[in-house]
């Protein structure tokens, strides 16, 4: 995953290789002089895709596409479960989670667990779950994904909609 911080020493380099001066960049670019100088320091946090493209573009630079990289690691099943036992008992163990996952049965004892983390977990652990869980059981994650859809329905939870 490339980071913005990262980018910024990049940005550094071609500036002072062109022989731009961080204030004729930015006017170039359309940004303050203060948000050339946070770029490149590595501490702005938010540029937005359209004006860091710009930005590379004036500098002759290309943002390259992401290679994907699956996190099939047992990782996203680990931290969906812990997320998920935060206030229950029994503990929700990865291999569990996966079960339910592929199969859209959830078994009494689980029901809360399984209800939390539809409901209030991060995109980015349900997402990384279902990756892991697919991987694992060896089939479609949108064969996941419908079994999610199944139990947000039936247990009418207020994320069914996002689910269907």
């Amino acid at each position: 995953m490339i980071y913005l911080n990262e980018i910024g020493s990049v940005i550094r380099q071609r500036r002072q290789a062109l022989g731009l001066s961080q204030s004729k960049l930015a006017h170039c670019c359309d940004l303050s002089r203060q948000t050339i100088v946070s770029l490149e320091k590595g501490t702005l946090h938010e540029l937005g895709f359209n004006r860091l493209a710009q930005t590379l573009a004036i500098l002759g630079l290309e943002l390259t596409a992401p290679k994907p990289t699956p996190h099939h690691k047992q990782t996203g099943l680990w931290a969906a479960a812990k997320t998920a036992s935060v206030s229950y008992t029994p503990e929700l163990k990865p291999q569990i989670l996966a079960d339910i996952l592929a199969t859209g049965e959830v078994p009494t004892s689980y029901i809360a667990h399984v209800a939390y983390l539809l409901d209030e977990a991060p995109p980015i652990v349900l997402v990384r779950a279902v990756e892991s869980a697919a991987h694992l059981k060896k089939i479609p994650a949108r064969q996941i994904w419908k079994n999610i859809a199944h139990i947000a329905r039936d247990f009418d939870l207020s994320t069914q909609e996002v689910f269907a």
